[in-house]
């Protein structure tokens, strides 16, 4: 017989009743029944119930052991007996009788318990996240992140792609946030950067003639944490294509998107195909550029119908309507709990009316509305008896990140939002230039390396801040999985694009100078995306922060509290990157080796 174990802890059956076995795992929870030790073991494979007699060896050391230890057991396989089956385990039907135990790696006393989710918090369990990674949810997590990742690749491969890797150690990049820098030894005063992404090695593997490329890549960010977003590294299926349009992206991953999620979803309904919904439309109907579609509501811009009006709380404002219907049998209480939603997520109030026979309306703000406003609202969204139209008025930021708040939870709370369905959309269109509100510059809004619609002619002809780029995201259930576009492929379209956002050609050339060396030797039209690989699972695993389907996070300061990351390194070190540290606002302090 094997040293450590004949089966696994998961795979005993009733077929196997009479057996010797030895099984190898961890002490996972014990009963004593009148003397008698029920014992369940645990490996990766699943749980086993041991049973130990009074008396016998093995109850003597099995009764004596903390929980978590790793024992190696040998028995006989028992059959419960009708009565007793525990239909929640696999194992259920049997129990091992053991005759012998050896204690293969002692345990001190658990700092929380393992068998079930006693609301530790979350340093503690990162802390001691070799522990928590015992636990059943975090473990199913971390196997279907395996799965997901491995289905994802064979996905992939079936469609033509070539999995290929990229450099972890390059320069800077200009993808939106803090890079992580690394010292270089060799040169003095110069860091490497780690990737944000595979931005340009994936854009020059496309003008090297690969064609199609795809890699789990792991990306690094010095951003800090929210429930979607780990801070440091993550994952994600970044690909790339040649000579292809913007539905050829989309018809890519759509069939990848809806097959995994089919595949993992756990009956969970996946609407294909997946609807476009222009950047701007976006923000007017849902209050967001990552909508969540299973809220059966829109919001209605209705400005106009107020432009002239003597409420001063709405008149020369933007203003968003949400009309739910249904309504009519809703008391005060949901009104009130819908405004202090609103408030939360900071609103002043929230204004609101009920719509009666005839379009007759009630409510806190009825008598500030003119016949002319109930008649233009009633035409522009549809109202009918039992209606209730909620209202937000300001800025068209402000008003579209709360209204958009708002429309989710109303229809939550309706009964207008669909459960058990992953609803997918891609936002399309996004404007290519922003204005800064600080500076009043113009600058990129998304990635700059993406090709302007109209190309080089609509850069030198039309308003910056009118120019739209075949840029594109994937959202699923208001979550964003990844940005993408069609890329830029023409030196000429470049330098003219980074022009308008202030580069020189010469600053142009030093930050890009290898993307611009290439484009100037042949390169194809090409476009990809990289749907984030963490967030995947987050949604699959329905769990609300993406650190429960990660191994290893960090935390939320971008620490690693298992392993004590960051750390400080000593002088001798520092002296050998050509570094000196100084902390706060402090002038620095120039080396000087310890004696």
């Amino acid at each position: 017989m094997h040293r450590y174990r004949s089966h696994n802890c998961g795979e005993l059956r009733a077929a196997d009743v009479d057996t010797d076995v030895r099984l190898s795992g961890w002490l996972h929870n014990r009963r004593d029944l009148g003397g008698i030790l029920f014992i369940d073991l645990r490996d990766h494979h699943g749980l086993v119930q041991l049973v130990a007699r009074p008396g016998t060896a093995a109850n003597e050391a099995l009764s004596h052991l903390t929980k978590e230890t790793v024992v190696r057991v040998d028995g006989k396989v028992m059959s419960r007996g009708a009565e007793n089956v525990n239909p929640e385990l696999p194992t259920g039907e049997i129990e091992i009788e053991v005759t012998e135990v050896e204690v293969l790696g002692a345990a001190e006393q658990i700092p929380f318990t393992i068998n079930t989710d006693d609301g530790v918090n979350e340093e503690r369990r990162l802390e001691y996240r070799f522990l928590d990674l015992r636990r059943e949810r975090m473990h199913s997590n971390i196997m279907l992140r395996s799965a997901v990742i491995s289905s994802i690749r064979e996905k992939m491969t079936n469609l033509g792609f070539n999995e290929m890797a990229t450099p972890i150690l390059s320069a800077t990049s200009p993808e939106g946030a803090r890079d992580f820098l690394v010292p270089s030894r060799l040169h003095a005063g110069k860091f490497y950067a780690l990737p944000q992404a595979p931005q340009q090695f994936k854009q020059l593997l496309m003008i090297a003639g690969f064609d199609r490329y795809f890699q789990i890549a792991p990306c690094f960010r010095d951003e800090d944490a929210r429930a979607d977003r780990s801070p440091g590294e993550f994952y994600q299926l970044d690909m790339e294509m040649s000579f292809v349009e913007q539905e050829d992206v989309f018809q890519v991953i759509e069939k990848v998107m809806t097959d995994l999620f089919e595949e993992f979803g756990n009956g969970r309904h996946v609407t294909s195909p997946f609807p476009r919904i222009p950047f701007r439309e976006a923000m007017l109907k849902y209050g967001s550029d990552k909508p969540d579609l299973r809220a059966d509501l829109e919001l209605v811009d209705v400005s106009d119908v107020f432009a002239g009006s003597e409420f001063k709380a709405f008149a020369g404002k933007h203003v968003r309507a949400l009309a739910v219907p249904n309504l009519q049998d809703q008391s005060r209480k949901f009104f009130d709990g819908l405004g202090e939603f609103a408030v939360e997520h900071g609103a002043k109030g929230l204004a609101w009316v009920r719509v009666g026979e005839g379009n007759a309306l009630t409510g806190p703000i009825a008598k500030f509305l003119t016949e002319e406003n109930v008649k233009a609202l009633a035409e522009r969204l549809g109202l009918e008896p039992g209606h209730a139209i909620f209202f937000g008025a300001g800025e068209f930021d402000e008003v579209s990140k709360i209204m958009g708040a708002v429309r989710v939870e109303a229809a939550k709370r309706a009964g207008q939002f669909e459960e058990n369905v992953f609803r997918f959309c891609w936002i399309v269109d996004f404007p290519m230039f922003e204005k800064n509100e600080d500076t009043g510059q113009i600058e990129f809004s998304h990635n700059p390396f993406s090709m302007p619609q109209g190309g080089l002619e609509a850069l030198n002809t039309m308003d910056p801040l009118d120019i739209l780029a075949w840029q594109y995201d994937i959202v699923c259930n208001g979550t964003e999985l990844s940005s993408g576009a069609i890329r830029n492929h023409e030196p000429e379209v470049m330098y003219r694009a980074f022009e308008i956002a202030g580069y020189s050609n010469e600053e142009v050339e030093k930050e890009f100078g290898g993307m611009l060396r290439a484009f100037k030797f042949g390169a194809p039209p090409h476009g990809g995306i990289a749907p984030g690989i963490d967030r995947m699972v987050m949604l699959l695993a329905d769990e609300p922060n993406i650190r429960e389907t990660i191994a290893f996070p960090l935390n939320g300061n971008a620490q690693d509290l298992l392993m004590g990351a960051p750390s400080e390194v000593d002088d001798a070190r520092l002296k050998e990157l050509h570094l000196s540290i100084y902390k706060g606002a402090a002038k620095p302090t120039p080396y000087k080796p310890t004696k």
